[in-house]
């Protein structure tokens, strides 16, 4: 056996030491890392910044304020210095620019009613309610008598109206959308009309706002900021806006921005070798209305006595946006009800069906209603089965 170099072999042994661990962090430095961390985080998903102002989001804010903290502090930029991939201890003059209140971590916690369990786990945050959403909470509750109410009333009845025929649609508000003079909206439990519009400023969070005159259907007034009756929408769980009945086009070939689409109007012509189908087929039309894909509906049309056990194929397509998908068939089937076509199928187990969805209709006469449901005209027609034509109802 050859001697053994003791020197060669502790080298060799030293490469599978354990290493020495480092001295442990204070509970103090692992909260700075992790804050860091969590800021480097918020960096890669927004590409920017957090910065400081009312309108940010509670998590933002606290971001920004504890990054001034630790480029102000010299032993807090020492220990996230080697983690600083994204050069955020370098701030510029406008960088650097503290909250305005210059408050720390914990004062803007506690001033945004913050239950905070540990200071470095912003997860924790929560009851979480902003100076700004205070203030605007404080705002619409702050109402006084409308003295001219009796001109205001006739409008809240209209609109409610409107909302149950249809004409108009509620739907939730969305973050910053813009506010205008005549809109109507439900917030607090309550309609509210806007009835005047001061002149556009910037507020100090580079944001445009204006004085607002807002009539309650309660018989009560507010002159309030845009922005309030913003986050007061938004924070409202039941908060909505009333859609405008001339706010555009009901059906479209794309969305406005704000509009919320309910589904598509479709028609189908059928491709069953039954007699009375097969000879009438340009003129045999289901007309349906549905939220999801059309393609999906019919895809085992031929097993459903719906669709008459047999395949059918797409005619025409109407998208729909805002507007109640059941009212709107309801409408469609009263309105050619005196077309409906009377026949009876077997379904697969040989039981007798009598679909409901299928009328005698032209094609073009079916764009023409739904021309006319457009704007809002439909009610002064009615359907001639005998002459396959929509007449007025004085003729």
């Amino acid at each position: 056996m050859s001697e053994i170099d003791l020197d060669e072999l502790r080298d060799e042994l030293d490469e599978f030491a354990v290493a020495n661990k480092e001295a442990a962090r204070s509970p103090r430095d692992e909260r700075i890392i992790a804050g860091f961390e969590e800021i480097q985080k918020f960096v890669e998903e927004h590409n920017r910044l957090p910065s400081h102002g009312e309108d940010k989001d509670i998590f933002e804010r606290l971001y920004a304020v504890r990054l001034d903290q630790i480029r102000r502090q010299e032993d807090c930029r020492t220990l996230v210095a080697e983690l600083d991939h994204q050069g955020l201890l370098i701030a510029s003059a406008a960088e650097a620019e503290p909250e305005p209140d210059d408050i720390d971590l914990d004062e803007l916690a506690a001033e945004l009613g913050a239950e905070v369990e540990n200071t470095s786990d912003l997860t924790q945050l929560k009851h979480v309610k902003s100076r700004a959403e205070k203030r605007a909470a404080e705002e619409i509750a702050n109402r006084t008598a409308c003295d001219d109410f009796a001109k205001f009333k006739p409008l809240f009845a209209q609109v409610q109206k409107d909302l149950d025929t249809g004409v108009r649609m509620t739907r939730p508000f969305k973050d910053k959308a813009e506010i205008e003079p005549g809109n109507f909206f439900i917030v607090g439990g309550q309609k509210a009309y806007v009835a005047e519009m001061g002149d556009v400023f910037v507020n100090p969070g580079g944001m445009r706002d204006a004085r607002l005159r807002v009539i309650f259907d309660n018989g009560t007034e507010n002159n309030l900021l845009m922005r309030s009756l913003q986050r007061a929408l938004h924070k409202d769980d039941a908060g909505r806006r009333i859609t405008d009945p001339s706010a555009g086009p009901l059906f479209a070939g794309e969305a406005a921005l704000d509009d919320v689409e309910s589904g598509t109007i479709y028609v189908l012509r059928s491709k069953s070798d039954h007699p009375l189908i097969a000879e009438n087929r340009e003129v045999i039309h289901k007309i349906g209305v549905t939220g999801g894909k059309v393609e999906t509906r019919i895809a085992n049309a031929k097993l459903d006595p719906t669709y008459l056990m047999a395949d059918v194929e797409v005619i025409a397509e109407y998208d729909l946006y805002n507007i109640n998908r059941s009212k709107l068939e309801n409408l469609l089937h009263r309105f050619f009800s005196g077309a409906r076509l009377e026949v009876q199928i077997d379904d697969r187990f040989g039981n007798p069906v009598k679909p409901r969805e299928w009328f005698l209709v032209p094609l073009n006469v079916i764009d023409e209603v739904v021309g006319k449901i457009q704007e809002r005209t439909i009610t002064d027609y009615r359907y001639d089965p005998e002459t396959a034509q929509l007449v007025r109802w004085d003729k």
